[in-house]
């Protein structure tokens, strides 16, 4: 049973392990949601994440010959980390299992603290299952990331930091992947207030907490497609399902374009790097449909690799429209390539890239195809710049931006 006595053990435990991820208040959040918002920023954490907060209270619940065992987990990251930080402290051996898309940061940092790590499957279901299969066969300890009451407490213990900081809070956004954090923040919510809403957010291509809830019982989908990969998971939890229907107030689901552009809302506003799935609540802040309340948003996770946050911000820099490409057509002549020059400048636009093909008609007046890949401030000064264009005679087609 997930108790206040066990709440209160596990926050006086993970002390041990956890720095103090005091709230942030965002003004620049409140300004755009009409809220109070406060960010709970458990990205900076030792681990990068909140999970060593679950994987630590569990070990340390385990009796020594458990330990003595090894222990084994699966993990699509952050549970891997947290798992095999807690084992190194408690001197016991890890073994993690993690799918072969795990971001390549999230894998050498496992191995930093001296696990064992196995990479098999797509996906994290996959990777659980062969988790498993070598826990039975090497009589490991398994270490379940999320469907386990007491991972679920020492997860809980992040409601219990918010709430001595932030005592009349009313809205506590969480993550859900398996449903481990939410089971423990909500739990532990509605036993400090039961007047609090708790909300889980799920991303659009892995809603299997929203499935579960719709069908009333545990539901499995037939495929997750997200950027969002630490939830990225099929099937919920089905030990810590009860909690999560008892205590959950709704269910948020966001898109992969508003985890992008939240990621460089997070790195221009707060200076801070967040993981897609930590990003969850602070894309679901503008899917609220109240004001002037008290809401904490948690930033679950800061385990971004550079290959995926580079991605992540050129896809979120032509989603904001701050990188357009424009294609237009010139006639085949000295000069012409200056003019087009001239009139993007007096708009203070910024090229980027430059594409030059004379082959794109036999036409010789227009002959020559330029594409030009721009920096502007937003979308009216995109507006802007393809207007200017237009009236100096140029019939500018927008085209895919890249870069």
């Amino acid at each position: 049973m997930l108790t206040l006595d066990k709440f209160e053990e596990a926050s006086e435990k993970v002390k041990e392990v956890t720095l103090e991820t005091k709230l942030i208040y965002s003004d620049h959040l409140s300004e755009q949601t009409g809220n109070k918002v406060y960010l709970k920023p458990e990205n900076m954490q030792f681990t990068g994440a909140y999970k060593v907060r679950g994987a630590y209270y569990k070990i340390s619940t385990l009796s020594a010959e458990e330990r003595k065992k090894g222990l084994i987990t699966a993990s699509a990251g952050n549970h891997a980390q947290g798992v095999a930080y807690a084992a190194k402290c408690y001197g016991a051996k890890a073994v993690i299992v993690m799918p072969t898309t795990t971001p390549l940061i999230k894998v050498n940092r496992t191995k930093s603290y001296g696990a064992e790590v196995i990479l098999y499957g797509d996906v994290y279901d996959e990777a659980c299952q062969k988790a498993y299969e070598l826990a039975e066969k090497e009589g490991y300890t398994f270490i379940h990331p999320f469907d386990d009451p007491v991972v679920a407490t020492g997860q809980g213990t992040i409601a219990m930091e918010i709430f001595k900081e932030l005592p009349l809070v009313e809205y506590i956004l969480v993550p859900i992947g398996g449903g481990g954090l939410a089971t423990g923040v909500s739990t532990l919510a509605k036993l400090l207030n039961p007047k609090i809403r708790v909300i889980g957010v799920e991303p659009a291509g892995a809603n299997c907490m929203q499935a579960s809830f719709a069908a009333g019982k545990v539901t499995t989908l037939e495929a997750v497609n997200t950027i969002a990969d630490g939830t990225a998971v099929k099937t919920p939890g089905s030990r810590i399902f009860p909690y999560i229907q008892k205590n959950l107030d709704d269910i948020i689901t966001v898109e992969d374009h508003e985890l992008v552009v939240a990621f460089l809302d997070m790195v221009e506003n707060h200076k801070m790097v967040v993981e897609n799935s930590g990003l969850l609540t602070v894309a679901a802040l503008k899917h609220l449909d109240m004001t002037d309340k008290r809401v904490v948003s948690i930033l679950s996770g800061g385990n971004m690799d550079v290959i995926t946050m580079s991605s992540v911000v050129q896809q979120g820099l032509i989603f904001r429209d701050r990188i357009f490409t424009v294609s237009v057509l010139l006639p085949d002549k000295p000069g012409e390539l200056s003019k087009v020059a001239a009139t993007i400048a007096k708009e203070q636009g910024n090229v980027i890239k430059l594409e030059h093909n004379q082959f794109v008609t036999a036409n010789r007046s227009a002959a020559v195809e330029l594409r030009i890949t721009l920096e502007s401030f937003g979308t009216d000064h995109k507006k802007q710049i393809i207007k200017a264009l237009e009236q100096d005679g140029y019939k500018p087609k927008l085209v895919r931006a890249s870069l």
